[in-house]
């Protein structure tokens, strides 16, 4: 079993709390298949109550921190040093349309010399009830409610033959450039491995490639809230992270993941550069 710090069960108690109402909320989604404004500004209001949720369990157990979150932006504390990164709802058209495939992402940042760091993260998927979590220099960890609740290591899948892997990927929606090339990559990676997927949750797919779920992962353009849990998890369980294009991934949104046996040929089929 894990040995988690205090921090890290605050976290954990979060998401539990505003998986709850989201459970709720989420039989009612699958109902409001009616217009695009109804559905939509009802799983708006379901992102911000957990986000409202995940904000006070957090800020009672440590008031200056400060808060990224994606519906509220930026919240300053009065401790400049330490950040929550927080996605309350990854996955909202998932949601929306009644697919039970999506989840809550929050991350502890650090920065005690300027250069910030991810110390914790997590990725709770309340429908399967898997929470995937990480602490910097303490491993990552899956725990399964459905199992019995015990802490289990991460150990990502170790396949070297790329004719075998199967990677994920996520797919640019309406207003977002990058599909010509996203069909181009998919054509070389398609054409080279057992297959791609694509789940509509990028929290989840980096939780699924630490687990060995996914053999690698890429994607361009995500927010720093889609990634920043899961990254420290990937690198947690043993995986390479690094960013698609120069830069550090926090800041360009443009990931790949894989284990150093698959990498090169990942990067060569996603045009790395």
């Amino acid at each position: 079993m894990a040995t988690q710090s205090a921090i890290m069960s605050v976290m954990q108690t979060a998401a539990r709390k505003a998986s709850r109402r989201m459970l709720r909320d989420f039989g009612e989604a699958e109902k409001l298949q009616i217009s695009r404004k109804g559905p939509a500004d009802f799983v708006s209001r379901a992102d911000k109550m957990a986000e409202e949720t995940i904000y006070e369990v957090l800020t009672e157990a440590r008031p200056g921190y400060g808060f990224l979150m994606e519906e509220s932006g930026l919240r300053e504390g009065t401790d400049r040093t330490h950040r929550f990164i927080v996605d309350p709802l990854d996955g909202t058209t998932n949601f929306l349309h009644g697919i039970p495939h999506f989840a809550i992402s929050i991350a502890l940042e650090r920065n005690l010399e300027g250069t910030p760091e991810l110390v914790a993260g997590l990725v709770y998927n309340p429908i399967s009830d898997e929470m995937f979590f990480a602490e910097k220099d303490r491993g990552a960890f899956i725990n399964d409610g459905r199992l019995g609740g015990a802490d289990r290591r991460l150990r990502p899948a170790r396949r070297d033959l790329f004719d075998s892997s199967v990677f994920a990927t996520g797919i640019p929606f309406l207003g977002r450039p990058g599909h010509a090339r996203l069909l181009k990559e998919l054509h070389k990676v398609m054409g080279a491995s057992a297959g791609v997927r694509r789940f509509g949750a990028a929290s989840l797919d980096l939780a699924w490639t630490a687990a060995g779920r996914f053999d690698g992962f890429w994607e361009r353009g995500l927010a720093v809230w889609d990634i920043a849990a899961g990254t420290l998890i990937c690198r947690e369980a043993g995986m390479i992270v690094e960013s698609l294009t120069d830069g550090d991934v926090m800041d360009t949104g443009d990931i790949i993941i894989c284990n150093d046996a698959l990498m090169p040929r990942l990067k060569e089929c996603v045009a790395f550069k």
